[in-house]
């Protein structure tokens, strides 16, 4: 059997080009406290928050408040990319944060329109889109493109910079507590995301990571010859990428017997309907199982040659198959890994991509309402709202047990935004036919 590997210098896009932005007015001045009432509140202005605002528009919601503790459009999205020097996506261009049914641009599209911005590489994987074929994204066309979503839906309008608190439903909508103030709606829409999962406290006794040791999401401790990274995933990968393009040495520890190498970092069936109806027709436990097996750590198969060449070189070593026992600092503010098998990998830092959890709600929501279970919320499967806070709904990670694995990726924010905005909107319009009615009465 032949198999077909992509070229590493896919992965060479280039960051930070000047795109045209849509024309628009400057917006007023405004009060950098949020409303006090809003129809609705999106809580995160991730993808998944920008999809469903953008959607929220196409429906005639304008009365809008979007909440993030960046106060940017896919701020942390983009700051995450960048702190690990990523150049494309895995997501194809047909997954992408627009809004499907309403003849939107879609990123396909809007690549297209910028043609004389792109390299012959970006071109080439435009046409083999077009063809119906796997392709690879820039992350400077996705970029200008959420930019070009968030100005053409009035999402920055709508955008305040705020933590939020608390998510209280109440006989009248839901209270929305924040570090600037409290905001009243009728609906609430948890766009979350996901957070880095941490260590193990049996590692290094739980809390901060020792010196020289820190997270994918952080700031690294600080360059040196040698880096040990943690991890099997794609954020491990770019990781790699990047501290051999900086002329490091690589200690990679990998618990499995070999690295998983697939074009997306779940199962592709499962972004078809197909794929969701088999997720749909079992029951809970089955769930579960799905998810623990599709959703396992995979890498771009354009990481393949780059690495098993670096690794023929010994520029990378590969520790295969072990587990970590402890971390620690060494004396000499070196970076310390003792693996189960009884090797020591010592490096001048090391760096730990373990993998993300998602957001559920819990610590906003009481929990009686998330109704945890296995990690999950419990959600309606209709509308992705909360069987227990009907007027709180949930897009992104947190609706894996109903949309299965791919409800993470931003195909999967796009069909949940899809059911999401056309059940809020509905929502919204008989509350406001039951207000002509009682006034008529």
């Amino acid at each position: 059997m032949i198999k077909f590997i992509p070229e590493p210098r896919l992965l060479e896009s280039p960051r930070g080009r000047h795109w045209p932005r849509p024309s628009a007015p400057a917006p007023p001045p405004r009060d950098p406290v949020p409303p006090t009432t809003a129809d609705v509140v999106i809580v995160g202005a991730g993808p998944a928050g920008l999809a469903v605002a953008s959607a929220l528009w196409h429906h005639g919601v304008t009365e809008l408040v979007v909440l993030d503790r960046e106060g940017r459009s896919c701020g942390r999205f983009f700051d995450r990319i960048d702190r690990l020097d990523q150049r494309v996506l895995r997501s194809p261009y047909e997954h992408h944060p627009g809004v499907e049914g309403f003849r939107d641009c879609e990123l396909l599209d809007f690549a297209r329109l910028h043609w004389g911005r792109l390299t012959p590489v970006e071109r080439r994987e435009i046409r083999m889109a077009q063809a119906g074929h796997r392709s690879v994204v820039p992350v400077d066309v996705f970029h200008a493109y959420t930019d070009h979503l968030a100005v053409t839906h009035h999402v920055r309008d709508k955008l305040w910079c705020a933590s939020v608190t608390g998510v209280r439903p109440d006989g009248d909508g839901v209270a929305v507590h924040t570090t600037r103030s409290t905001v009243r709606a009728r609906h609430v829409v948890l766009c979350l995301g996901e957070e880095r999962r941490t260590a193990p406290e049996r590692w290094w006794g739980g809390g901060p990571p020792p010196a020289a040791v820190s997270y994918w999401d952080e700031p690294p401790p600080g360059p040196g010859e040698r880096q040990i990274v943690v991890g099997a995933g794609l954020t491990a990968a770019h990781l790699i990428a990047a501290a051999l393009d900086g002329g490091r040495e690589v200690h990679w520890v990998v618990r499995e017997a070999r690295e998983h190498y697939q074009c997306a970092d779940v199962n592709s069936t499962f972004f078809r309907p197909e794929g969701r109806k088999r997720f749909d027709g079992v029951g809970w436990s089955e769930r579960l199982d799905l998810t623990a097996e599709f959703r396992r750590a995979s890498i771009m198969f354009e990481f393949r040659p780059l690495l098993e060449r670096a690794e023929a070189e010994g520029r990378l070593v590969v520790h295969r198959g072990e587990a970590v026992k402890e971390v620690s600092a060494g004396v000499t503010g070196t970076a310390v890994v003792r693996l189960e098998s009884g090797r020591r990998v010592d490096a001048d830092d090391a760096v730990l991509a373990l993998g993300t959890i998602p957001s559920i709600g819990t610590g906003l929501l009481p929990a009686g309402l998330v109704g945890a279970r296995d990690g999950w919320p419990d959600l309606d499967e209709a509308t992705l709202s909360y069987r227990h806070a009907p007027a709180v709904s949930v897009v992104g990670a947190a609706a894996g047990m109903v949309l299965g694995p791919a409800a993470r990726n931003i195909d999967g924010h796009r069909v949940a935004t899809a059911r999401v905005a056309a059940a809020v909107a509905a929502r919204l319009r008989g509350a406001a036919l039951d207000l002509r009615v009682t006034a008529d009465v």
